[in-house]
This record gives structure tokens, C-alpha cells and sequence, in this order.
């Protein structure tokens, strides 16, 4: 059976990596944070897939 993706609220991003929200605008800002989508009432969402992918990349390059 597959696992459907899920689009994920900035807190949950924030728990699932440990971080800060400051942090995680700042890697936005520099270009370093996962694929992020923005809704039109201006909230960030992120797919669950983006967030691994991401993840798996920085991996990767340690």
C-alpha cells in the first residue's frame, strides 16, 4: 500500500527537523530550505516528499 503525501504546516517542518522558525525562514531566505509552496492566504506548506527529498540531498553532501 502507498503512502499518500501530505502537504505539512511550517510547525510541523519546525518539529520534525528541530529548529527554529527564525532558522527555518533564513534557510528560506538563503535559499537552503525545502521546496516550500505558498498558499494564497500567505501560509508556507511543504510536501512531505519535498522535506525527504531534501533531506536525503543534504545526506548526501556530508
Amino acid at each position: 500500500m502507498t503512502r499518500r503525501d501530505e502537504l505539512m504546516g511550517v510547525s510541523e517542518v519546525l518539529n520534525e527537523l528541530g529548529i527554529s522558525r527564525r532558522t527555518f525562514y533564513r534557510w528560506r531566505e538563503l535559499g537552503h530550505a525545502p521546496k516550500c509552496l505558498k498558499l494564497p492566504n500567505g501560509e508556507i506548506r511543504v510536501w512531505r516528499s519535498d522535506l525527504t527529498t531534501w533531506l536525503a540531498t543534504l545526506k548526501e553532501a556530508a
